[in-house]
C-alpha cells in the first residue's frame, strides 16, 4: 500500500525519468492545441469532461481515437489524484485504440488537478490532504462510481458499446478495478492492478472477494511490487487461490520494482519493469475487450 512511510523515503526523480516524462507530456500538450487537426487526420481527440456522478460530479480527461468507435478504458489514477502525467498516461493507451476516461478518484471532495506532479503531492502535505478523501471511497461507494462511469463511457459516440470495457488502478485503486467490474460485469470485461494495496483481504467486501462477482468472460492482471511482495508475500498466493476457486482467468507477477514503479512522475519509476507492466495490460485488454 502506499503508506506514509513509503512515500518519505522516495528518492527525487531522476534525470531520465524527467526526460521521458517530458517528452510525453510535451506530446499531450500538442495533441490538446491541435485536436481540430488530430481529428481531421485520425488523430487522438481529447477534452476535459464533467458528469452526474454518484455522490457528485465526476471530472476528468476523455480522450479517444477521432472519428471511430473504440472499446472504453477507465484509468483510476494513485493517491496523487488526477495530474499531468495520470494524463500523460492515458493518451498513450489512447492512442493504442482505447476511448480512455482518466477519472478523478476524489471528485466526491474536490475538482480537477490537486497536484502537479508526485513530488508536489509528497512534499506539500497530500497525504494528509487526501485523508478525509479517501474515507468517502468505501467499497460500495466505489461500485456506485463505476455504475455512473460505466453509464456515461456507453452514452459517448467514441465508445464501442459491442465490445466490453477495461478497467486500471495504481496503488490505492488497484482494488477499485476489482470494485469496478463486480458493480457492472455485463459490460466491464477487464481489471488491472499495478502495485495495488489491500487486495488479500479478507473481509466480506475486499476486493478478493469480489473475484466471484465478475463476469465469466473476464480477464485480470495483478502487477506486485517487489517491495510490497516482501512485505506480504502470502498475498500472492491468497490472490492465486481465490482467482482458481472461481475460475477467474487471473495473470499475477512479481515486478522488478518498487511501490509506484509504474507511474511516470514517480520518484521509484522502473522504465524497463514499467514497460513490461505495459506490454501485459495491452496484452490483457487485446484479449478480453
Amino acid at each position: 500500500m502506499c503508506e506514509l512511510d513509503q512515500l518519505s523515503s522516495m528518492t527525487a526523480v531522476n534525470r531520465r525519468q524527467f526526460t521521458r516524462m517530458g517528452v510525453m507530456l510535451g506530446a499531450g500538450a500538442t495533441m490538446a492545441a491541435c485536436a481540430t487537426t488530430a481529428e481531421a487526420e485520425g488523430g487522438l481527440s481529447e477534452r476535459m469532461v464533467t458528469f452526474a456522478a454518484a455522490g457528485g460530479t465526476m471530472d476528468g480527461l476523455f480522450v479517444h481515437p477521432a472519428g471511430k468507435k473504440s472499446p472504453a478504458v477507465i484509468l483510476w489514477p494513485d493517491i496523487a489524484g488526477l495530474r499531468p502525467s495520470k494524463m500523460a498516461m492515458g493518451r498513450r493507451l489512447a492512442a493504442e485504440g482505447f476511448a480512455v476516461l482518466v477519472a478523478n478518484p476524489f471528485y466526491r471532495s474536490v475538482a480537477g488537478v490537486q497536484f502537479e506532479d508526485f513530488a508536489a503531492f509528497r512534499d506539500g502535505g497530500g497525504f494528509q490532504a487526501v485523508g478525509p478523501w479517501r474515507e468517502k471511497n468505501t467499497p460500495a461507494a466505489i461500485m456506485e462510481t463505476a455504475k455512473s462511469v460505466v453509464g456515461w463511457l456507453d452514452a459517448q459516440d467514441a465508445v464501442d458499446t459491442a465490445r466490453g470495457i477495461g478497467n486500471q488502478g495504481y496503488c490505492m485503486t488497484g482494488s477499485w478495478t476489482f470494485y469496478t467490474a463486480a458493480a457492472v460485469p455485463s459490460r466491464v470485461k477487464a481489471a488491472a492492478s499495478f502495485h495495488g494495496g489491500g487486495l488479500a483481504g479478507d473481509a466480506a467486501d475486499s476486493a478478493m472477494n469480489m473475484f466471484d462477482d465478475l463476469a465469466d468472460d473476464a480477464k485480470a492482471l495483478i502487477a506486485i511490487a517487489k517491495n510490497d511482495d516482501a512485505n506480504a508475500p502470502a498475498d500472492k498466493d491468497k490472490l492465486r487461490a481465490a482467482a482458481a476457486a472461481v475460475d477467474l482467468d487471473l495473470e499475477i507477477e512479481v515486478y522488478d520494482g518498487d511501490h509506484g514503479w509504474t507511474v511516470l512522475d514517480s520518484p521509484v519509476y522502473a522504465e524497463a519493469a514499467a514497460d513490461r507492466a505495459y506490454g501485459r495490460l495491452l496484452a490483457l485488454y487485446k484479449s478480453a475487450l
